[in-house]
């Protein structure tokens, strides 16, 4: 026992427990420092329950960055905690996650869920953008609205004045294929998705096509939007 505590970080009430490869949080933590411990780290480990926080009666700040907890995340009641960081897990379920964080962290001021599909930026998804990510704080501030500050930003009144109003219809939907994966044509899995008519498609056997394309693009953006004068053609 003495040997594995060694592995413990302490600084007061504050315990780090970090880079273990555990898959659950050890039983020896919650029975030794459990009743005192205010802050807890166990980033960069290989996590897949919190289940142990039971031990942890006064937790107040909760850091497990970097580990694999998915959408079955479970907590136990915490009164008390005020910071909670999910960096970099494999939650993809954002709406189950703020529902299960309402009742069970009703002190909850700050979090942190970037790197995770369910928070919708750049750092996850290259198709996603500012707007797609201010959509999603305006949706978790409605889902908590005690909250003061999200991923790297301080909650601004804007935000929780827009999340009061709208933010229930804010929540960012990633389309699902009708289809499922093993039903999918060679086609698709071969060839990127493109607009174009079918017989355009293959660069071998190409044939010119004239139709009429049902996808457009109204960006701001947009080179359509520029008119072309005779003189500079």
């Amino acid at each position: 026992m003495a040997h594995i505590e060694s592995l413990v970080a302490m600084n007061g009430t504050q315990v780090s427990y970090i880079g273990h490869d555990c898959t659950e949080i050890p039983e020896f933590l919650g029975e030794r420092f459990g009743h005192f411990a205010r802050r807890l780290d166990l980033s960069f480990n290989q996590l897949r329950s919190l289940a142990g926080l039971k031990a942890f009666t006064e937790l107040e700040e909760l850091v497990v960055d970097n580990n694999l907890l998915g959408n079955d995340l479970w907590l136990p009641r915490l009164p008390n905690l005020h910071t909670m960081t999910l960096n970099k897990n494999q939650l993809t379920d954002i709406e189950a996650l703020l529902e299960h964080l309402a009742e069970e962290t009703p002190a909850l001021e700050y979090l942190s869920l970037l790197g995770n599909e369910a928070c919708p930026n750049e750092l996850v998804s290259l198709d996603k953008d500012e707007d797609d990510y201010q959509r999603y704080r305006y949706f978790v501030l409605h889902k908590l609205p005690t909250l003061r500050f999200l991923d790297s930003r301080k909650v601004t009144k804007g935000e929780v004045d827009e999340a009061e109003a709208r933010g229930a219809f804010m929540k960012v939907v990633k389309p699902k294929s009708d289809m499922a994966p093993g039903e999918l044509g060679a086609e698709t899995t071969a060839m990127p998705y493109t607009p174009l008519p079918r017989g355009s498609r293959d660069g071998k056997n190409h044939k010119g096509v004239f139709a009429k394309c049902r996808y457009v693009y109204y960006g701001k953006h947009s080179e359509g939007n520029r008119f072309i004068r005779n003189d500079q053609l």
